[in-house]
């Protein structure tokens, strides 16, 4: 991972006492995202709320993807794991794609491992993001 993502000091903060809690309380299933999670917050360039680039997926971002290879197109709202709900394609930060998205901006391209390979999703348009918006308290 060498791509160096943008992230609220808010966010920042949160996400790194949710791995610390994860770590003490969670399960094993998650500690391989945990990790990757913690060096992308490790690495990242922390910026202000009001600093953020409004192309950036931030926590509680509304983006939508395209799968390069099927074309297909979802709309996920990236959240914490408590407000996570797959009915309404809200995904956690731990979630594995969760994981993946944080940081990239629109017209990125990300390479998601999964277990049977790497599926490769473009980042279509940023449909809403928390900071742009004025939203700071989310």
């Amino acid at each position: 991972m060498s791509r160096k993502i943008s992230i609220t000091a808010v966010d920042r903060e949160r996400l790194l006492k949710l791995i610390n809690k994860e770590r003490e309380f969670g399960t094993a299933k998650n500690k391989d995202y945990l990790k990757d999670l913690e060096h992308e917050l490790n690495g990242a360039d922390v910026v202000p709320s009001e600093g953020i680039p409004s192309n950036a997926i931030t926590m509680n971002s509304k983006i939508l993807l395209k799968d390069l290879e099927t074309g297909e197109e979802t709309i996920y709202t990236l959240v914490y794991p408590e407000d996570a709900d797959l009915l309404e394609d809200k995904i956690s930060i731990l979630a594995p794609v969760g994981t993946a998205i944080l940081g990239y901006r629109e017209g990125d391209i990300i390479d998601w491992k999964v277990p049977g390979g790497v599926v490769r999703l473009k980042v279509e348009k940023l449909l809403y993001q928390p900071e742009a918006s004025g939203d700071y308290d989310l």
